[in-house]
């Protein structure tokens, strides 16, 4: 059963020729990688925690207290809204330049200001808490920065790429070939 929500890893795959750039669109914001199972499972495991506050919500409504179940719905619709940024967060790339997405910001630079996109061996956070680790990232070199303010894009042990190294080298190739094509054209 084909799934076309899964286009960035099977057009990769399946590219015989080497073509850079596989999306046909290249005006749209994509994300080149699938969101990792440990990002999923926090959202699925949030989605869950909201239905249980949505069903709390529900039954507060029926005891009479609106204002109680008000506050419930609310809360619910805060932590659907967190699980969705949750999933929305990584590096996106597309013709204008590259975004990187975090949990309450974003960023977006454009391919003119970008000197280089290179992977790199350093620590890096684990899973994005305060422990690091010797790892793998990817890190975006601006042409105004100083070489201290270098934040990496993606890590091989962040939410995304925790144990699925292929997936890490397959997504940081994809964004230096996306960083190439149009830092050439900027």
């Amino acid at each position: 059963m084909p799934l076309p929500f899964l286009t960035a890893d099977r057009a990769f795959d399946e590219t015989a020729d080497d073509a850079a750039l596989p999306f046909d669109d290249r005006d749209h914001w994509r994300r080149p990688y699938r969101p990792g199972p440990w990002r999923v499972g926090a959202a699925a495991l949030l989605l869950l925690l909201a239905s249980y506050v949505l069903v709390a919500a529900v039954i507060i409504a029926f005891a009479d207290s609106l204002a109680g179940s008000a506050i419930c719905a609310g809360l619910a619709v805060a932590i659907i809204a967190s699980a969705l940024r949750l999933l929305r967060m990584g590096t996106w790339v597309s013709a204008h330049g590259l975004r990187r997405v975090a949990f309450l910001t974003t960023q977006t630079v454009p391919w003119a200001q970008v000197a280089t996109v290179r992977t790199a061996q350093q620590p890096v956070r684990w899973l994005g808490l305060p422990r690091t680790v010797q790892g793998q990232a990817l890190i975006l070199v601006r042409r105004d920065e100083r070489a201290g303010e270098q934040q990496p894009l993606l890590t091989d042990r962040n939410a995304d790429f925790m144990a699925r190294h292929e997936a890490f080298n397959r997504a940081a190739d994809s964004i230096e070939v996306w960083a190439d094509e149009y830092r050439r054209t900027a």
